[in-house]
C-alpha cells in the first residue's frame, strides 16, 4: 500500500531539506528567476584580464555546463559564482541577493546553500573518508557525530565508496578521491551545487557513472547544478544548458543540440578538438605481433596484496619495444600499483618484473636509481616544484642528474618549451600558471632527458578538448622522433584507439584483455566492449 500524498510530500521535504540552514526557504525552481546571475563582470589579475563583462544566468533546477580552453577563466567564473571572488566591475546575484553588498556573515550563511566539489578534492589527509565526508555537518553544529557520520556512510554508500569509509585519502586513487569530494558536496543538501571537473581523472565506465549520480540528485532534491568540464559524453549526457567561455566571455549559450549547430569556429574546435567521445577503430595492417616482437618491459604472472587485500592477481602486461602501449582500466583497479612495480618501487609477492631485459628483483637499489634514470614520467597532477620557474623545473633532472652543463641543459629546455607553446612562460613561476600549462611543463620535463622509456600518468586529464589533441600530437610526435617505448596510463579510450599499438585492459587485479585496437573492438567480453564504448555519445544516441 503507497504512503499518502501528505506523508510523501512531508518526506520529500525532509529530503531536500539544507541540513545546515534548516529554517530558511528553499530557493523556488519553479519561479523562473536565475538562482545565479552575472551582469556585466570585470575580473583581472595584475595585468592579466580573465573576465570581460561577461553575462550569465543560470536557470533554476538545470543542470548547466561551461565549457572553455584550459586558461580561460572558468573557475575564476565559478568562484565569483559562490562568492570567494568579487568582480572588479559588473554583478553577481546568488539568490536574488547582491553579494558585494553582503556582510560577512550574511555571506558565510549564502555559502551554505552552495555546495562546492573542487578539482584538486580539497581532502583532510589526517580524516577518514567518512569523516572527510561529515565534516561540514560536524563544523556548523548541523548535528551530532554519530547522526553525522551515518548521513555521510548513506551519500558513500550511493557512490559505490561503501567498503572505503575506514580508509584514508592517501590510500585512494584519483577516482575515489573524486567521489568523496562529491559525497562532501552534497550530503548537506545544497540547493546549488557547484562541480569543478567532476569526472576528470575517472575512467569511462565511473564517469558515466558519476553523470548519471549528478543527473539523479540534481532531479531528485530539486537542485541546481553548474558543471565545468572538457568531456563531451557529460553535456551530450545530462546537460540541460551550456555556457562557452571564450576571451573572458560567454559566447554562446543554449541546449547542447543548439551549441554544436552554432558554426562558430571557435565552438567547433572545442567540442571537436580530441573527439574523446567518439569511438573509431583504424582497421588497418600494422606490425603488432607482440608475441614476436622484443619487450621493453614484460610483467609475469605479478600478484601483490596489501594487508591482505589483493590487488594484483597474476597480472601478465608487455610493453613492446619501440612502441606505444595503452593501459586502461577503471578507477582503483591497481594501474598505479602496476607502474610501481617497473620502477621498482614495490617488488610482486609472486611473479617477475623484466625492465630492459633485466629482472628488478635481482638488482640493487643503486642499479634501480639508475635504471630509473632511463624512465621518463608525466605524473597526473604535474608534481612541479613551487619555488622555482617554468624552466627551471623542465631542466631539474637534467642539472640534478648532470647529464649536460647548466648552460646545455637550459638551451635544451628552451627549445622544448619552444615546440610545447611554453617559452612566453618560460620565467613564471608555477603557481602563477593554470593547469593545463602545468600539465604541459610536467610533459616538457618528462621529455627532455630523452629516456628509452616514456610513462604517461593519464596526460590528458584535466585538459580541454584542443588542449588534449595537442598533447596527444606530442606523444606521437615523440614516438616517432625519439624512437622510444611509451606506457601511456589513460581513461581516455578514444585517445587509446587512435594512438596505441597495443591496448591492455586491467580489471579485478588481471589483464583481461591485451591487442591491437582492432583485435579488442572484436572481442566478445561484455566487460570490454562496455568499457570501450562508455564515452562514446555517438554510440549511446545510436543505441537510445
Amino acid at each position: 500500500m503507497s504512503a499518502p500524498e501528505s506523508d510523501k510530500t512531508t518526506e520529500l521535504r525532509a529530503t531536500r531539506r539544507n541540513l545546515l540552514l534548516p529554517d530558511v526557504e528553499r530557493w523556488d525552481v519553479d519561479r523562473g528567476e536565475p538562482i545565479v546571475e552575472l551582469k556585466g563582470v570585470h575580473k583581472s589579475f595584475g595585468g592579466d584580464q580573465v573576465l570581460q563583462g561577461l553575462d550569465l544566468a543560470i536557470e533554476p533546477g538545470k543542470i548547466t555546463v561551461i565549457i572553455g580552453a584550459s586558461g580561460s577563466g572558468k573557475s575564476v567564473l565559478v568562484k565569483h559564482m559562490n562568492g570567494l571572488l568579487n568582480p572588479d566591475r559588473g554583478e553577481v546575484r546568488l539568490f536574488g541577493q547582491n553579494v558585494a553588498r553582503l556582510s560577512g556573515p550574511r555571506l558565510d550563511a549564502l555559502r551554505k546553500r552552495v555546495g562546492t566539489m573542487f578539482q584538486n578534492y580539497a581532502l583532510f589527509d589526517s580524516m577518514s573518508v567518512e569523516e572527510n565526508v561529515a565534516f561540514p555537518l560536524i563544523e556548523n553544529k548541523a548535528m551530532g557525530r554519530r547522526a553525522a557520520i551515518d548521513r555521510a556512510a548513506e551519500i558513500l554508500e550511493e557512490l559505490g565508496l561503501g567498503h572505503a569509509l575506514k580508509q584514508y585519502p592517501a590510500t585512494l586513487s584519483g577516482g575515489m578521491k573524486k567521489r568523496v569530494s562529491l559525497a562532501r558536496a552534497i550530503v548537506y543538501n545544497p540547493e546549488l551545487v557547484l562541480f569543478d571537473e567532476p569526472t576528470t581523472g575517472l575512467d569511462p565506465v565511473m564517469m558515466e557513472f558519476v553523470d548519471q549520480m549528478i543527473e539523479e540528485i540534481t532531479e531528485k532534491y530539486q537542485l541546481t547544478s553548474v558543471l565545468i568540464s572538457h568531456d563531451m559524453a557529460t553535456i551530450f549526457r545530462i546537460a540541460d544548458r551550456v555556457a562557452v567561455l571564450s576571451g573572458g566571455e560567454i559566447i554562446a549559450y543554449g541546449e547542447p543540440q543548439q551549441i554544436q549547430a552554432t558554426g562558430d569556429s571557435r565552438i567547433e574546435d572545442l567540442i571537436g578538438g580530441s573527439n574523446k567521445s567518439d569511438i573509431k577503430v583504424r582497421h588497418e595492417s600494422r606490425d603488432t605481433d607482440a608475441e614476436a616482437a622484443e619487450n621493453t618491459v614484460l610483467m609475469t604472472d605479478v600478484t601483490k596484496s596489501f594487508r591482505g587485500d589483493a590487488v594484483l592477481s597474476g597480472v601478465n602486461f608487455r610493453a613492446p619495444t619501440k612502441k606505444l602501449t595503452t593501459l586502461i582500466g577503471g578507477s582503483g583497479e591497481g594501474k598505479s600499483v602496476m607502474m610501481k612495480h617497473l620502477l621498482g618501487l614495490f617488488q610482486p609477492d609472486e611473479g617477475e618484473v623484466r625492465v630492459f631485459g633485466r629482472l628488478l628483483s635481482t638488482m640493487s637499489e643503486g642499479d634501480l636509481r639508475r635504471l630509473r634514470t632511463e624512465i621518463g614520467m608525466l605524473f597526473q597532477h604535474s608534481a612541479l616544484f613551487d619555488s622555482m620557474s617554468v624552466r627551471d623545473n623542465v631542466a631539474f633532472p637534467l642539472i640534478e642528474r648532470r647529464v649536460c652543463s647548466r648552460k646545455e641543459a637550459h638551451r635544451r629546455t628552451d627549445e622544448l618549451l619552444e615546440r610545447l607553446h611554453l617559452a612566453d612562460i618560460a620565467d613564471s613561476n608555477t603557481v602563477e600558471i593554470s593547469s593545463g600549462q602545468s600539465k604541459r611543463v610536467s610533459l616538457a620535463r618528462a621529455l627532455v632527458t630523452e629516456p628509452r622509456l616514456l610513462i604517461f600518468d593519464e596526460p590528458t586529464t584535466g585538459q580541454d578538448p584542443i588542449m588534449s589533441r595537442y598533447v596527444e600530437d606530442m606523444i606521437m610526435q615523440v614516438q616517432r622522433e625519439f624512437d622510444v617505448t611509451t606506457i601511456v596510463i589513460s581513461h581516455n579510450m578514444a585517445l587509446a584507439f587512435r594512438t596505441a599499438d597495443y591496448i591492455a585492459m586491467l580489471k579485478g587485479g588481471e589483464i583481461i584483455a591485451y591487442g591491437a585496437p582492432e583485435e579488442l573492438s572484436e572481442l566478445e567480453d561484455e566487460r570490454v566492449h562496455n568499457f570501450i564504448y562508455a564515452a562514446d555519445v555517438a554510440a549511446q544516441k545510436r543505441d537510445g
